[in-house]
């Protein structure tokens, strides 16, 4: 399973309208891009803790905002150096354009990220229809999404095969089953995808998956102290 899609299964906020937590996440983006730099750490403080007291392990929550991090990062570096034509020179003002960047994009990752780990994918796109997303494309969501656990499972399982086979010792064996893996995963994954529409359509598919997706109405208070949440961290972070 997905890491954040088993998060969101486990979370403590797992049962809490998918409206509140929408509102929370996306309007901490909206403040995340929106803010003065030092707005956007208080945007980041606020998330992590949302993302904390909704249970999510803190070693899991770092895993997850490693991946995005790297390529934060490698994009910040980038505005450290200036190309003139006296050649290649650290920016005068590569350093604070740089912190600001990096706030932002953190801040935004996380806000999006506290909604992935406490709601689950089929949920999210549950209540996309419920907006008005049509069935079809709500179907297509899903089948890709369905389609990254064949790819996970299948790239685990030539992996494990690769080091039963001390196909990972030393760095050149590592490198070559790397590769190997690379060119055997999309046709396995194609091949094990076909075999599992053909079970399905074995058993009746008609074309939908439909999932037990309770509805669960949301309160206005708790909107209400969202909203006066969100309202907060705008004017002090807009006055920090």
């Amino acid at each position: 399973m997905i890491a954040c899609d088993r998060l969101a299964h486990t979370s403590r906020w797992r049962t809490r309208p998918l409206a509140e937590k929408a509102l929370l996440s996306l309007g901490l983006l909206a403040l995340a891009v929106t803010l003065p730099p030092a707005g956007g750490a208080l945007v980041l403080g606020v998330a992590l803790t949302a993302a904390l007291a909704a249970g999510t392990p803190p070693l899991a929550l770092l895993r997850l905002i490693a991946a995005p991090m790297a390529f934060i990062l490698t994009g910040a570096l980038t505005l450290l150096v200036e190309i003139g034509a006296d050649g290649i020179h650290l920016s005068a003002t590569g350093a604070t354009q740089a912190a600001a960047l990096v706030l932002r994009a953190l801040a935004a990752v996380v806000s999006l990220l506290l909604l992935a780990v406490t709601t689950p994918a089929s949920e999210l796109v549950q209540g996309l229809r419920r907006l008005g997303l049509s069935a079809e494309v709500a179907e297509v969501a899903l089948a890709t999404y369905r389609f990254l656990f064949v790819l996970q499972d299948t790239a685990a399982a030539i992996h494990a095969t690769q080091t039963a086979r001390l196909g990972t010792t030393g760095w050149r064996r590592r490198i070559r089953s790397t590769g190997m893996l690379v060119a055997t995963l999309l046709p396995r994954a194609l091949d094990r995808a076909h075999r599992l529409e053909v079970g399905l359509a074995a058993r009746g598919f008609d074309g939908s998956l439909r999932t037990i997706s309770p509805t669960r109405p949301a309160q206005g208070r708790r909107l209400a102290l969202v909203a006066v949440l969100l309202v907060s961290v705008g004017v002090t972070g807009a006055w920090l």
